[in-house]
């Protein structure tokens, strides 16, 4: 285990040096999250213009909801979307047999060579909008709320990669999975809106199966709602987040199993 924390150092260490490389890269991308994150800000405003909550979730609450979605989904992508994004490429390539002869577990491999610093920082920009929003609802979270939130992300993370690594091992067969990708990049985004507006099949696809909705509503909640009993909540999220991880994780030996490498 201590080899791959040392591994792993070396490559957020490679990744700080190449984005520092392009400095005016790193900070126009961190300028477009922000953006992007500042406009559903900006259309809750709109939207609460007109009404006083959506369904239990009142305006603060809801922006608390989007910045625990902006904590998550930037973690996600700091960590693994990048990688996994390529994944189809060193499929299509030939580059994934060298990854398959390094001395360390391949789907690590794939998994964790870069590393998106701008997004650590947009992340923190979504710790911040968290703290304002408590400030807002007159709430001081106890230590193991806090806590709690902060494993719920961990899970929410989790999801989120189980999930697109799974849709990029695809591409063992289709060579080209960019539109699966790209299309879960943009379903994850339903996580920033209140669990209460979704119902019937749609509400237990993306709650069980693809559990998008709850990996944001779950922390939020932890955090907005201190008199409702966490536990029903993160064991939903917990036993989501292993099934998909256990299953993609299958998924993947099982296509490495009829690989067979790009030369023949």
């Amino acid at each position: 285990m201590r080899r791959y924390f040392e591994i792993y150092w070396l490559m957020i260490r490679n990744s700080l040096i190449r984005e520092m490389s392009f400095k005016a890269n790193f900070i126009l991308w961190m300028v477009v999250e922000l953006l992007w994150f500042l406009g559903q800000v900006i259309f809750l405003e709109v939207l609460f213009g007109y009404v006083d909550h959506i369904g239990d979730w009142s305006k603060w609450e809801c922006v608390l909801l989007v910045g625990t979605h902006q904590i998550t989904s930037q973690l996600f992508q700091a960590f693994f979307y990048v990688n996994l994004s390529e994944l189809p490429d060193l499929i299509r390539t030939g580059r994934l047999d060298l990854m398959l002869l390094l001395p360390v577990d391949a789907q690590f491999a794939v998994s964790t060579r870069k590393f998106g610093m701008d997004n650590v920082v947009n992340a923190l920009v979504g710790v911040a909008i968290v703290i304002f929003c408590l400030c807002k609802l007159h709430l001081v979270p106890q230590f193991h709320q806090v806590a709690l939130y902060a494993v719920a992300i961990a899970f929410g993370v989790a999801v989120h990669y189980a999930v697109l690594f799974g849709l990029a091992t695809v591409a063992f067969w289709i060579v080209r999975a960019q539109g699966l990708i790209y299309g879960y990049y943009n379903v994850f985004n339903i996580a920033r809106y209140p669990d209460v507006v979704f119902h019937g099949t749609f509400k237990v696809i993306f709650s069980y199966l693809i559990p998008v909705i709850i990996v944001a509503n779950v922390p939020a909640r932890i955090l907005a709602r201190a008199l409702e009993s966490p536990w029903n909540g993160l064991a939903q999220l917990m036993g989501a987040s292993a099934f998909v991880v256990f299953a993609t994780r299958s998924f993947w030996h099982f296509a490495l199993r009829r690989y067979s490498s790009a030369s023949s």
